[in-house]
């Protein structure tokens, strides 16, 4: 990982999600991911009346929710003051944060790989507590680095560990569903043998 000090600002934004010459994608494209998120959590019985998105960034999820879901409750977590300020975000650190409450679906995206290898596993135990019904994840893995990303594109200030790591850190609390969806263990919701990478 690099050793410059990792900033999510504004900087950090508009290369990585405004700028149409630097960015990975735009709102369209994300709303995209919420809508079949949401879709197939509809699917599956999932009711989604809370959400936790958390490292919102420009909180494209809550406003997708916030036209399309306007009764679903969503609260939304960023590590810059700058960005919360500008976004309506807590500002929080997973790593060491935790409501006593859980959330129907839970959103985790692009921010595990950034965290130190201890805090990360803190921040998936953090996660799987305040989880309930779904969470949809994004984490970037080492193997990803080599086979999957533009790194023209793509933050490559990140820790590379294994997909293997990340299965085992999110085993106790999630069964993985797919396309970047994973269930809450003990939660309600039934799958077919095939649905899922394990039926319980």
């Amino acid at each position: 990982m690099s050793e410059s000090p990792l900033r999510f600002d504004t900087g950090y934004y508009r290369r990585f999600y405004l700028d149409p010459k630097t960015r990975i994608y735009d709102r369209n494209r994300q709303w995209s991911l919420v809508l079949g998120t949401v879709s197939f959590a509809d699917w599956l019985g999932v009711q989604i009346r809370s959400v936790l998105d958390v490292g919102a960034g420009l909180g494209w999820w809550g406003q997708w929710f916030k036209k399309h879901r306007p009764g679903v409750r969503v609260v939304s977590t960023e590590y810059e003051a700058e960005t919360c300020k500008a976004y309506g975000h807590l500002q929080a650190d997973i790593s060491n944060w935790r409501l006593d409450e859980q959330f129907d679906l839970v959103i985790c995206q692009g921010v595990l790989p950034y965290l130190e290898t201890p805090a990360a596993k803190r921040a998936i135990d953090n996660l799987g507590a305040m989880s309930r019904g779904l969470m949809y994840l994004e984490a970037i893995t080492k193997a990803d680095t080599v086979d999957s990303v533009d790194p023209s594109l793509t933050d490559m200030r990140i820790h590379r560990r294994t997909g293997s790591w990340y299965r085992k850190a999110l085993k106790p609390h999630f069964r993985q569903v797919g396309g970047g969806l994973w269930a809450k263990r003990e939660g309600d919701v039934i799958f077919y043998e095939l649905e899922a990478a394990e039926r319980a």
